[in-house]
């Protein structure tokens, strides 16, 4: 039996964690989607930068180097129509202007902010 994707809809997953990341992916991947998956911000921009499938990133906030949200900045600016999910385990006082899900998140909350996201892609 094949499985369908969805539309062929690629998305990628950023975070450094790399359970986080492995968990997040197959669950995605089990639902239909295309995942790519990026341990970093400047791993993540490359391939946002090189793949113009990719219709969503999911990242983390906290990330050495470039947080998910400088992440989420930047390939927005490269990549307008770029749809944004960040995730994190920690709450954060300043505004964040993408759909957000704090960890732990129930799974079926991820995937329909997914197909939202997809829908404006």
């Amino acid at each position: 039996m094949s499985r369908t994707r969805p539309n062929g809809a690629k998305l990628i997953v950023v975070d450094d964690d790399q359970d986080v990341r492995s968990v997040v992916a197959g669950f995605l991947s089990d639902a239909g989607y295309w995942v790519l998956q990026a341990e970093d911000g400047a791993r993540a921009l490359v391939l946002i930068t090189d793949d113009p499938s990719l219709r969503v990133m999911i990242s983390d906030i906290r990330m050495p180097e470039m947080s998910g949200i400088e992440l989420a900045e930047e390939a927005v600016r490269r990549r307008p129509k770029l749809g944004i999910i960040l995730i994190s385990g920690v709450t954060y006082q300043q505004p964040i202007h993408w759909p957000f899900l704090m960890k732990p998140f129930r799974m079926s909350r991820l995937g329909d902010l997914v197909a939202r996201e997809m829908g404006r892609a």
